[in-house]
């Protein structure tokens, strides 16, 4: 077995079997092609770091365990998407990697997963980063954090790799400029000050360029330790919690993990990677999925509303932008829009809208407007995002195309637990409820103006920023 191979050369194993070797450290020492070319077109070397972080997570488990494994791993290619099955084994310190069924471009993508939702559930920071890996803007959810929360709002414009201790890799990093190609640090474990947890970087590329850097606890079942002892002494009014303040304080913690791995493992199981499979198991395994999704939707939904009906709930008044969020919203819901064949049309890119409000509050707020408009719009129509300022202050409108409310429906929307009859849809009864509790927070409302056949428009109004 050759280092490495020149790019785009044939597995010359038999079978076009891949071969691959790890040393001690977890580090790739040999390997044929095409690993080789991904390894170096990841930014690594070989000898080098492993780039494709699913194989770097079935090798330290190997090499712990001492036991041999087999996983299907997936990766990205300059941009193409890389399947292939793993199969590796302990050999002296390190152990020995065997590949096959090696797939690049359409026919790895038809078994690609969708992953990327699943991790912003679980996720407790969300940090958008440019092409360099450079701070643009961070939203900052838990607690422990708080003090990497202060720091990205300081430090924009730095390397995220500058705010936290990232293992394995730190001292690479101190001997270049910035930090290492994204690939590596994908799936790179890392510790923040002031938080007692372990965490996971995972890095996911834009489409318009530049990443998204979520923060994944390692454990999420209970809170640190630091935070819990902090606690005020429990009031009369904690000692006997309503179901809410219960399954939102106490309890969501600790399903959210379940529910996910319940939700990925039914995914593996629908898109085969776990070998072949009826189409009636899979159709099984995709009810299963969704049950799960509406589960964790629950109880995201009820985590909220414990959190806006509490006494002295406050939410954070920055300075932002309406018209970047409706940009925004309509990124992140864009592949859902499309799967229904409906349009979203957002403010000009040079528009500003400047507010005051809570910017993770108000993207909360508009994701649920925009998620309701694309379920219950018809295929092939459009959702229009509109802002402005006007006398009220400023504003941001979210209008769909679907068959409107009823004077009486809209009169009902926003009470909690409302959902118009429907039943199935996957929805909660709480969104709306939730959103309006949060508009008013934030010192503004949150209305709908709709007739029967005409669609609907819900439209959030926030002060406006007079500073800007």
């Amino acid at each position: 077995m050759s280092a490495l191979r020149e790019e785009g050369a044939a597995p010359t194993a038999p079978g076009g079997m891949i071969r691959a070797r790890t040393d001690g450290e977890d580090r790739l020492i040999a390997a044929d092609e095409p690993l080789a070319g991904l390894q170096l077109r990841s930014g690594s070397t070989v000898p080098g770091a492993i780039a494709v972080p699913a194989l770097l997570a079935l090798v330290r488990r190997v090499r712990r365990t001492g036991q041999a494994a087999s996983r299907t791993i997936l990766s990205v290619d300059e941009g193409h998407p890389v399947s292939a099955l793993a199969s590796v084994t302990p050999e002296g310190e390190g152990t020995a990697i065997e590949l096959s069924q090696w797939q690049r471009g359409e026919e790895a993508a038809a078994e690609l997963p969708v992953p990327e939702a699943l991790l912003h559930h679980v996720a407790e920071a969300e940090i958008l980063l440019d092409e360099a890996q450079r701070v643009i803007v961070a939203d900052v959810r838990a607690p422990d954090l708080a003090s990497l929360a202060s720091a990205l709002e300081t430090g924009r414009g730095r390397y995220w790799t500058d705010f936290v201790k990232i293992e394995r890799v730190s001292d690479l990093m101190t001997a270049r400029q910035g930090p290492l190609h994204w690939r590596l640090l994908d799936d790179a474990p890392f510790t923040v000050e002031g938080s007692a947890r372990s965490w996971r970087a995972r890095i996911l590329p834009r489409g318009q360029g530049g990443f998204v850097l979520l923060a994944i606890p390692e454990a999420i079942e209970a809170l640190p330790a630091s935070l819990a002892a902090t606690e005020a002494k429990p009031t009369e009014e904690d000692e006997q919690p309503s179901w809410n303040r219960l399954l939102g304080r106490d309890l969501a913690p600790a399903l959210r993990q379940p529910i996910t791995r319940i939700i990925a493992n039914a995914e593996t199981i629908r898109t085969r990677l776990a070998g072949p499979l009826a189409d009636e198991y899979a159709s099984y395994a995709h009810d299963i999925a969704e049950a799960g999704r509406h589960l964790m939707s629950l109880i995201e939904d009820l985590a909220d509303l414990e959190a806006v009906e509490a006494p002295g709930f406050a939410p954070a008044p920055d300075h932002i932008d309406l018209a970047d969020c409706a940009r925004r919203a309509a990124g992140i819901l864009s592949v859902r829009a499309q799967e229904r064949g409906i349009t979203l049309h957002t403010p000009d890119a040079g528009l500003r809208v400047p507010a005051i409000g809570e910017f993770r509050r108000v993207l909360q707020v508009l994701l649920n407007l925009v998620t309701n408009a694309i379920r219950y719009g018809p295929a092939g129509s459009a959702v229009t995002l509109a802002a402005g300022l006007d006398a009220r202050g400023a504003w941001i409108a979210v209008q769909d195309e679907g068959h409107g409310l009823t004077a009486e429906q809209a009169s009902r929307v926003f009470e909690k637990f409302e959902r118009l009859g429907r039943t199935g849809d996957g929805g909660t009864g709480l969104g709306l409820y939730i959103s309006r509790h949060l508009a008013r927070a934030m010192g503004g409302d949150l209305v709908v103006t709709s007739a029967a056949g005409e669609g609907a428009r819900f439209e959030l109004t926030l002060p406006p920023d007079r500073t800007a």
